[in-house]
């Protein structure tokens, strides 16, 4: 008998706030899939900074993930801003 694959924290569905899912759409979803989907919308509406691609420049519906007060968030203060909108 195999033992069945015990899944890892990041593939379990996480609950997605009102913020989020305006981006990401609604969930329950996976951080990896949250990561997936927030990453494709911020290519679709070019919100990196063309001069350094690790930045993301936030439009409105970005701020309100991020915190709302900043011009730039780099890529990897990224995931810890939007784990305050999983649960």
């Amino acid at each position: 008998m195999a033992k069945e694959a015990k899944k890892s924290k990041f593939m379990q569905p996480m609950k997605v706030s009102d913020d989020l899912a305006a981006v990401v759409g609604k969930g329950p979803l996976p951080r990896t899939e949250v990561t997936k989907k927030l990453w494709a919308y911020i290519k679709a509406n070019k919100r990196q900074d063309p001069n350094n691609l690790r930045n993301i420049l936030p439009d409105d519906k970005l701020a309100k993930v991020f915190g709302g007060n900043k011009k730039a968030i780099n890529m990897f203060e990224m995931t810890k801003l939007v784990s305050k909108h999983l649960s």
